[in-house]
């Protein structure tokens, strides 16, 4: 058995309601002056919430809104704004966008480093700044998560930070607050969070403490993620995604993802495709190319999304690739890189780019080419 190293919040909160405990939570530790990072739809509905800081005795300062993918630029105007106010903690309460600027926030506010000298592992000399994180999306897993993202606006490609000091000291996971988040986006970030899981699970690096999370993840969300979708105030739905995309973020520090996200980030970085979508358009073609590699895994992946067992693991993991593919469908998420306005020409240029991202490649239970890549994005187009 291989050795894990997992490295998780010293405290994380989930449940219906469980946000009201975050003022609380920074107020205890003697904190006054807090830096929310946020994004402007959802401000609008924390409102309530933000109240509970007040009667706490905090003052809240609000960042620059991350409304987009969050970019260089868009960072550097929320670190900006840190160090002109000089906050004592960072409240990060969004997507996996304002959570991952938050997280970079805390950690370089101090000045003692730049952006570009921490792309890449183990580079981050520390965290300046008390860091609490509450997702509003059941996707990233952000919130419990050693990384962070940034598009770097020179070379159009997504960069990672991947680091100990980025997992925040709290994580507050409260599934009411993803119930307004409409179908689309419940859909891609559900799938994002998925494909976490599956890829922990049927990873180099899995071992045994994780593959709980993941085996577990994917069952919770496979059963749900539809009726989340399909109804977003399917309170026992909603919990239950939530769950699955907390654990799929438990895994990410100790395991990782693999080639399903190694693909995706091009889709991202030159297409401006939302992270999910890109993820969810790659998927089962991956599989299908993985499959080989490891069919007693993506077998148990099967089983756990609710696929009847075939006569061999082969069968049965193709099995579990058309119930993937059902579900995408059914979530109305885009089935072919056609759909997202790709051209077939860019190829290419998807596959010199994606067979870069090492970091995630490595992670893949079989070894992939750059011919590799180029024919798995010719069969999703």
């Amino acid at each position: 058995m291989n050795v894990i190293l997992l490295r998780q919040p010293p405290v994380i909160v989930f449940g219906n309601g469980s946000a009201r405990t975050c003022a609380g939570i920074i107020a205890r530790r003697g904190f006054k002056r807090v830096l929310l990072v946020s994004s402007t739809p959802v401000l609008n509905a924390i409102k309530p919430l933000l109240d509970e800081f007040t009667s706490a005795g905090l003052t809240l300062v609000h960042a620059p809104p991350v409304d987009s993918e969050p970019s260089i630029g868009v960072f550097n105007s929320v670190l900006e704004a840190a160090r002109a106010t000089k906050p004592e903690a960072v409240l990060g309460i969004g997507g996996g966008s304002a959570l991952d600027v938050a997280k970079l926030v805390a950690a370089l506010a101090s000045g003692r480093q730049h952006i570009r000298d921490v792309f890449g592992t183990d580079l981050l000399e520390g965290r300046a700044l008390f860091l609490v994180c509450v997702p509003t999306t059941a996707g990233t897993g952000s919130e419990v998560s050693p990384n962070a993202i940034l598009l770097d606006e020179t070379d159009q490609a997504k960069k990672g930070v991947v680091n100990p000091y980025l997992v925040p000291d709290a994580a507050v996971v409260d599934p009411l607050l993803t119930v307004s988040v409409p179908p689309a986006v419940t859909a891609a970030t559900g799938f994002d969070a998925l494909i976490h899981c599956i890829e922990a699970y049927a990873n180099k690096n899995a071992h045994p403490v994780t593959d709980l999370y993941a085996l577990e993840g994917i069952r919770l969300i496979g059963a749900n993620l539809l009726s989340a979708v399909r109804n977003g105030a399917d309170l026992n739905a909603r919990a239950a995604v939530a769950q699955g995309s907390l654990y799929g973020g438990l895994c990410l520090g100790p395991v990782g993802t693999a080639a399903v996200h190694a693909l995706a980030y091009p889709l991202g970085g030159r297409y401006r495709v939302p992270h999910g979508v890109a993820n969810a358009v790659l998927l089962t073609h991956v599989l299908k190319f993985n499959l080989p590699a490891a069919p007693e895994r993506y077998a148990q992946i099967a089983l756990a999304l609710g696929a009847d067992r075939g006569p061999n693991a082969i069968a049965t993991a193709e099995r579990g690739v058309t119930k993937l593919s059902e579900l995408a469908k059914a979530c109305g998420l885009p089935q072919k890189l056609s759909e997202l306005g790709i051209e077939r020409s860019a190829i290419p240029e998807l596959a010199r780019a994606a067979i870069q991202v090492t970091r995630l490649l490595k992670n893949n239970v079989r070894p992939m080419s750059e011919q590799d890549a180029v024919q798995i994005y010719s069969e999703a187009w």
